[in-house]
């Protein structure tokens, strides 16, 4: 009886085995099979294949947007040291310029006499638009460059939380950013077209240089001079592609873009950010530390009247001639 059990267990053990075999056979056709379908699927996907699905996106029908991985490639390699060169950069070379140059003083001191130059509400549009600038392009920074230049120095937790931090203030300060925009271009741009006289006082680099043959030179000027013309347009134009980009990519759910615009509308957004960052550093250091009596414009909407001569000065005379010249009580 014990024999028949031996033989029977045999036998049921080689059974079990050959089934056991022919399931793992099995088994791996049907891996190497659902394998192959994935690997068709996502060729077919990648291709442009449609479908159904129930989005009600104008892209509903492509489940996936193919696009050049090259673009992040330009975002991480390129885009992002060259915000910080024109950030850090721009400042080094100024505090250089100055410490060689020195500072466009006015000639004969302050006067004590202020001249009406800017309203209230003029001060307060500049201030709308400058403050959140600032804020955007220090944000900017961290999200764009921050991983290759801060996160390497710092522990892991206070990383993400600079990134959270500088994630929320970029999206709050966006919109009154394109307000100061939108109302400076609308308000300002009959002051700031293009003269003759522009191109002398680019000519001299504005009087700005204290030696060589340039030293002591006080080109005309109106209301703007040509820099302040040359910033204001590119912040005009490279305001309104940072403003419409921008927009693409803080109301996806608004607009709806493709992949590919949704990339296009980075690469656009990040090379705005730095010609305007590179501009505003100019124009702050213009109007603070290399033009004395310079910053009071837009603190007080008073300029000293020797200011408004030497930099001014087809301005100064044209409110003076109609008698709209107004001083400070």
């Amino acid at each position: 009886m014990n024999k028949w059990f031996k033989q029977i267990g045999v036998v049921i053990a080689l059974m079990f085995s050959v089934m056991t075999f022919a399931h793992a056979s099995g088994s791996g056709e049907e891996s190497l099979t659902v394998q192959d379908g994935n690997a068709q699927l996502w060729a077919q996907l990648k291709d442009g294949v449609e479908g159904r699905t129930t989005s009600t996106s104008e892209f509903h029908a492509q489940p996936i947007n193919t696009y050049d991985l090259r673009v992040f490639e330009l975002r991480s390699d390129l885009l992002a040291p060259a915000l910080l060169a024109a950030l850090f950069g721009m400042i080094i070379i100024f505090l250089l310029f100055i410490k060689i140059n020195g500072i466009s003083k006015l000639h004969g001191g302050f006067t004590g006499k202020m001249v009406y130059r800017w309203s209230k509400f003029d001060v307060s549009i500049h201030w709308l638009g400058a403050i959140p600038c600032m804020l955007l392009i220090l944000t900017g920074l961290v999200l764009l460059a921050g991983r290759f230049f801060f996160q390497p120095y710092i522990g892991e937790g206070m990383w993400s939380s600079m990134v959270y931090l500088s994630k929320e203030i970029h999206d709050y300060m966006a919109i009154p950013f394109m307000l100061g925009w939108a109302l400076m271009v609308v308000l300002w741009a009959k002051n700031q077209m293009p003269k003759m006289y522009d191109i002398k006082w680019m000519m001299v680099v504005g009087g700005y240089i204290n030696f060589g043959p340039f030293k002591g030179k006080h080109p005309d000027a109106g209301f703007a001079n040509a820099g302040e013309k040359l910033w204001f347009w590119a912040f005009a134009l490279f305001g309104l592609f940072i403003s419409v980009s921008g927009m693409l990519l803080l109301f996806p759910n608004l607009f709806e873009p493709s992949r590919n615009l949704s990339l296009l509308a980075l690469v656009v957004h990040s090379v705005s950010a730095i010609i305007i960052c590179a501009f505003s550093i100019v124009h702050i250091f213009m109007a603070t530390a290399m033009s004395e009596g310079g910053m009071d414009c837009m603190v007080s909407g008073y300029c000293d009247e020797q200011w408004a001569k030497q930099h001014h000065n087809l301005w100064y005379d044209e409110i003076k001639e109609k008698g709209e010249l107004k001083y400070r009580d």
